[in-house]
């Protein structure tokens, strides 16, 4: 592999086994180093941070330690973070001298608490406790840590309004406007008691318009909802989507106010759980990224895939089981795909929507039973469309191939079709419910679960249909 130094978009890597050096990276790593020693520094972070985490670590530790760290520190946070978590504790402790710590705390403090915490999350736990203590906010920091990942207390920002109920609303204006270059954008005021707990809210719209001599208890809204500090950041945005609130309050175990969920945490918490629902939808981990190593994307798919495997393989037991009524009539056999596929996707779509009213809150426990209802005549009206679509289907090429009884054929055909559509059916829009009552994602009831299971009572019922209508 020829390179030259004008070409650095050439550089490339390849991913070496452990403690086994390849050749064919020589003339890279020679490059690299040229590059370095140039102060070519544009240059080669624009490749670099193309490259996958592991192999700008593998490469790292290939060349000498005085242009490792000089390479480091050219890097941005983003990949170099990444590239710190893939490092072995000996290498890191040698890479990461002082001058890289400083320049990590000078990116660091320059963002909001909840931001840098955040960030310091992907750190390796010896390098985020390094850096904590040298931020100007440790305190801050540290006290999030208490809360559990993705709780309210973890996600929140501790910079509000908050004024006791006796202030006037121009005193509150007042106050508005003081704390304007702490807090960038201040969309509620908190009403607090004597006590310093929460008993209202006000907007800060309504507060403009509301006479300047009111008191906050005259015109705050006492029917608001507040979260505690650990509660589950989905179950956060769930209430601030059922009361259309812009930010959610959040409080300790003694009722005062800590802190709000902001809209832009609502917005990520939407993003986040969304990305999440697809990767379970899809059979795969949650904690699944897309610069995983072999080993952690076998480690979060194989489950799912012997889940699917299982129910695959209860299925084809399920036929086996019918070999006579096969050998009796081998035309059923090319029926078995038909009843899986409109089972798998009749479960598929009733359990999407399941999941969706169950995430937004549309669902509620006074009209489930409705929900179900209409799900059921749902599921038989479009079960006996496709029934008779599929009995039209079977009589008409009865008239061009010759099928033993086809009007018998045609008859449990279109009955299975209705019946696996309607069991599917109400099988994906109850699972997802029973889920979220047992404390379970309700999202993994979608793809392995609901394929598997809707496979299974698929061909049971047809090759049931077929004994009792085409073969008795």
């Amino acid at each position: 592999m020829t390179m030259s130094k004008s070409t650095p978009h050439n550089l490339t890597w390849h991913r070496e086994p452990a403690s086994e050096p390849l050749d064919a990276n020589e003339d890279t790593l020679a490059l690299v180093r040229s590059m370095v020693k140039d102060g070519q520094r544009t240059a080669l972070v624009d490749t670099l941070k193309k490259w996958d985490p592991v192999d700008v670590m593998q490469m790292l530790t290939r060349l000498r330690l005085k242009h490792a760290r000089k390479l480091f520190q050219w890097l941005p946070a983003d990949p170099s973070i990444k590239v710190i978590a893939e490092l072995r504790p000996e290498f890191r402790a040698i890479l990461l001298q002082e001058a890289t710590l400083e320049q990590f705390r000078d990116i660091l403090a320059e963002l909001d608490p909840e931001d840098a915490s955040e960030i310091l999350n992907e750190f390796p736990e010896d390098v985020a406790e390094e850096l904590a203590q040298r931020l100007p906010d440790v305190e801050t920091l540290a006290s999030r840590q208490i809360y559990a990942d993705d709780s309210a207390g973890r996600i929140m920002a501790r910079k509000f309004v908050a004024l006791p109920e006796t202030c006037t609303v121009e005193h509150a204006i007042a106050q508005i406007r003081d704390e304007a270059k702490r807090i960038r954008k201040i969309f509620t005021v908190y009403v607090l008691d004597a006590s310093n707990h929460l008993v209202g809210t006000v907007e800060v719209g309504k507060l403009l318009l509301a006479p300047t001599q009111k008191h906050l208890a005259d015109i705050m809204n006492r029917d608001f909802i507040a979260v505690s500090a650990d509660t589950d950041q989905e179950e956060v945005l769930r209430l601030a989507r059922k009361k259309d609130m812009r930010t959610v309050p959040v409080l300790d175990r003694d009722g005062h106010l800590v802190g709000r969920v902001t809209p832009k945490q609502l917005t990520r918490i939407a993003s986040e759980e969304a990305a999440e629902d697809m990767l379970l939808m899809s059979g795969v981990s949650s904690e699944a990224k897309a610069d995983d190593t072999v080993f952690r994307i076998v480690r979060g798919r194989l489950p799912w895939l012997l889940t699917g495997l299982i129910g695959s393989s209860i299925a084809a037991t399920v036929v086996g089981s019918f070999e006579d009524q096969l050998a009796a009539a081998a035309i059923l056999a090319a029926f078995i795909p038909v009843t899986m596929s409109m089972a798998g996707n009749a479960g598929l779509q009733a359990s999407a929507v399941a999941v969706q009213g169950l995430a937004t809150g549309a669902i509620w426990t006074g009209d489930l039973f409705y929900r179900l209802f209409k799900e059921l005549l749902a599921a038989l009206c479009n079960g006996a469309i496709a029934g008779v679509i599929l009995a039209c289907l079977v009589m008409a090429v009865s008239l061009v191939f010759p099928i033993e009884a086809p009007h018998r054929l045609a008859l449990a055909t279109s009955l299975s079709l209705l019946t696996v559509t309607t069991l599917a059916a109400m099988v994906g829009a109850t699972m997802p419910i029973v889920l979220d009552k047992i404390g379970i994602d309700p999202a993994m009831a979608i793809g392995v679960f609901i394929t598997s299971s809707n496979d299974i009572l698929g061909v049971l019922i047809f090759f049931l249909m077929a004994t009792a209508f085409y073969l008795g």
